[in-house]
């Protein structure tokens, strides 16, 4: 740095050493009016910046309360899509003594019923039978030799598997044909 640039403005004062003089007309020197604005807008974004903290605070905690209340309301529609089922259980369990057959049929409408209501839900029962395993589906439980599948095909459904492949619900437990 050159001497020239060490020295002062051009203008030949020297720097001024302590606070401002007030003005011969009595006003406060311009700095200090731009050191009160600059306050005045400090305090006026201090403000903005608690109101908005405060506000994504209030807005965190509506979200929650909201996201609690929507699952509630889920759980709620259903536990009521399952009361029908229910209900006729209970009707088959009343006419226990029945003939067995009206039983057994009772009992296969009520099986299609809950069947149904699965599948609304969006988890339908898979035909797995004959198909060939598929380890993101299917959960091998035996492997049998087979002369008459090829290997690796589902030769029987232990457990059946519901839902889709975009949304599984449970795999099926499977026996598996391997190779002789």
């Amino acid at each position: 740095m050159t001497d020239q640039e060490r020295e002062p403005a051009a203008t030949g004062a020297a720097a001024p050493s302590g606070p401002p003089e007030p003005a011969a007309d009595g006003t406060a020197p311009q700095g200090r009016d731009e050191t009160a604005e600059l306050r005045a807008q400090l305090a006026q974004s201090d403000e903005r910046y608690r109101r908005a903290v405060a506000d994504y605070d209030n807005l965190r905690k509506r979200m929650a309360r909201d996201v609690h209340q929507e699952r509630e309301d889920e759980r709620t529609r259903v536990a009521a899509r399952w009361l029908p089922v229910l209900d006729n259980l209970e009707l088959a369990l009343q006419h226990a003594t029945a003939e067995p057959a009206s039983i057994i049929s009772g009992l296969e409408a009520v099986r299609e019923q809950a069947l149904a209501v699965l599948a609304d839900l969006g988890y339908p029962l898979r035909a797995d039978l004959n198909e060939p395993f598929d380890p993101s589906r299917h959960e091998a439980v035996a492997a049998l030799p087979a002369t008459d599948a090829a290997p690796g095909t589902i030769l029987q459904v232990v457990r059946p598997g519901y839902g889709t492949d975009e949304r599984p619900l449970r795999p099926a437990a499977v026996v598996v044909a391997k190779g002789a």
